[in-house]
Parts: C-alpha cells; structure tokens; sequence
C-alpha cells in the first residue's frame, strides 16, 4: 500500500491576506508557499503539522456561514488548536474572539478538558481545546 500523510487544508476565502494575517498573528502560521504572485496568488501558510492552502474565493456562497461548532451535514466541520490556557488565548484574541460556543467543560468525557469554537474573519469555524488527550486503548475499527 503506498504512503500517505496529512498535507494541508484548502481554505477559500473573501480576503486571503486578512486570513493569512489572522493565523500567522494568533496561531503562528508563517507563508511556506507562494504560488503565482498577485492579485490571485495562492498562499501556503504553516504552523507544526497544519498547513492551509488558502485561495480567493471566485464565488459567493450558496449557504449560510456556519454556526456553534460548524455545519452538521457531511464536510468540513472545524479546525482544532490544542492550547494549554483556553481562557488566556481567547484573551488574547481580545475583539478577534469570535465566540459561537463555549466555553465548555467536557471533563465528563476526559477529565480538565474545556473546549471553545470560534469564527475566523471569514466565518469558518475552529476550535481552541484544553487538555485534550488520546485514549490509551480505542476500542477497535471492526
């Protein structure tokens, strides 16, 4: 079977630099790519693992921009960011903070864990976690 690992998010946006700028400056992102430079460019931006390819938007959309934790139909739903003090990095994104659910507490299903979903300039969902953690034993795929 031949390899495969995660590459990147494609993230169509209104105003790219407004998006590139809103992760590099909370979350930092910083460009890795720059494909045809000017007014259409395509901009691959990286933090860690995540990288999002992030393209101008050619069409308006047909659907309302998400609520709460993201669409409930199948797609994309949310972008998750662990960070170590949910309530200092929603403080740091003072007026930024776009708030659409939580803070939560959700110890009942891992203990200390708080969550907090958030919109980006553009309206796309991601989610700040504390304290999140891999099970030591998933039960299997069957």
């Amino acid at each position: 079977m031949a390899t495969a690992v995660f590459s990147h998010v494609g993230l169509t946006c209104s105003d790219p630099i407004l998006i590139e700028k809103f992760y590099t400056k909370y979350f930092g992102f910083s460009r890795a790519r720059v494909y045809a430079p000017g007014p259409d460019q395509v901009v691959v931006i990286k933090s860690g693992n995540l990288s999002y390819e992030i393209f101008k938007t050619t069409e308006t959309s047909p659907i309302p921009k998400p609520e709460k934790d993201g669409y409930g139909f199948p797609g994309y739903r949310h972008v998750c960011f662990q960070v170590d003090n949910l309530d200092e990095k929603i403080q740091e994104l003072g007026d930024d903070a776009k708030i659409m659910l939580g803070p939560l507490d959700m110890g009942q299903f891992i203990p200390g864990m708080r969550v907090c979903w958030l919109a980006d300039p553009e309206g796309n969902i991601f989610e700040l976690n504390q304290g999140y953690c891999d099970e030591e034993a998933p039960p299997p795929l069957e």
